[in-house]
């Protein structure tokens, strides 16, 4: 990628110039994530140069379209904060002296060739085959997990209607519409090994077979997965189950389950820290396009960052930075 600077950002009249956090955030990122394999996987699908305006660079896009996760930007907001932030510029690799931005159709365009192809769940899958080679392998323990990722309910839009794809459910006494998030966790990294999509409205306990890989010797989660030992045995026939237990009405805990909950509870809140990066930190709070499929896709991409984010010390150290 062609990264020679003219005076459009060069930096040599700035006397005082100190990194921002984002810059610090992007020099680690360009560290960690394996660009190399990432390009490899896309390319076979990428559009070739031949008649008419040649494309965008595969890089240059792909970059972009991590800004998107990493910020949460989109399609229109990632043009404009190209043009705006000199940093992101840098780290995709655009010289405003001898190019434009790629405007926001092209970019929309690279998020269908993803979608179209099931690139995001590729994406994800090489980034954790990424982590096993550095030596963060999978564990023998899975923590279970779920999150909602809430919709817009409103019926005010040009269709009249809420997402098909999307449910509403209750949880505690409050009601939430959208999606939801299964994952399964690795005890000791704490990074995503697998994940899938539902609406909402789905239990957590029915994808406990999807989110196990089969090797654990041990599965935790909250109370929520309570009696699904069966369905957890024929997965992962070698795993003891380590859920979390709850009372009835009719059948308080005890105290020796109470203290039992409180221990598991160690481990098994460890599996929230993958959301706490996910929602809190890249701000996926809210679904991003309408349709479970698309942000299904993103949803891969976000959660391979995600995983890299979670591990980035690891594997800056593994590299000497």
């Amino acid at each position: 990628m062609n990264r020679q600077k003219t005076l459009a950002n060069a930096s040599t009249f700035e006397k005082y110039k100190k990194p921002t956090k984002r810059e610090k955030f992007l020099a680690e990122m360009e560290r960690v994530v394996p660009w190399k394999e990432l390009y490899a996987l896309i390319d076979p699908f990428y559009p070739k140069a031949g008649k008419g305006r040649p494309p965008v660079g595969l890089e240059r896009m792909l970059r972009i379209h991590f800004l998107q996760s990493w910020f949460n930007l989109s399609d229109p907001a990632a043009e404009e904060a190209l043009y705006d932030m000199e940093s992101m510029r840098r780290f995709v690799g655009i010289d405003l002296g001898n190019e434009p931005v790629p405007d926001e159709t092209t970019i929309c365009k690279f998020r269908h060739l993803l979608e179209a192809h099931g690139l995001g769940e590729r994406i994800f899958q090489e980034v954790n085959a990424h982590l096993e080679e550095k030596g963060l392998r999978l564990s023998e323990g899975t923590i279970m997990d779920a999150t909602i990722i809430n919709a817009p309910s409103s019926t005010k839009n040009q269709d009249k209607k809420r997402d098909p794809d999307m449910h509403s459910t209750k949880k505690g006494n409050q009601y939430y519409f959208g999606m939801k998030i299964h994952v399964g966790v690795d005890r000791e990294s704490r990074t995503v090994h697998s994940l899938v999509t539902t609406p909402a409205n789905v239990h957590d306990s029915k994808m406990v077979e999807d989110i196990l890989h089969g090797e654990e010797n041990a599965v935790f989660g909250d109370s929520a997965y309570m009696g699904k030992t069966e369905e957890i045995a024929k997965k992962a026939p070698q795993a003891l189950d380590l859920t979390q237990t709850r009372g009835t009405k009719n059948k308080k805990l005890t105290e020796e389950e109470k203290e039992t909950n409180r221990l598991l509870s160690k481990t098994r809140s460890r599996g929230e820290h993958i959301f706490l990066i996910a929602k809190r930190i890249f701000g996926f709070s809210k679904v991003r396009y309408k349709g479970l499929a698309k942000n299904t896709n993103f949803v891969f991409v976000l959660f391979a960052l995600s995983n890299l984010y979670m591990v980035r010390r690891d594997l800056l150290a593994s590299t000497g930075a």
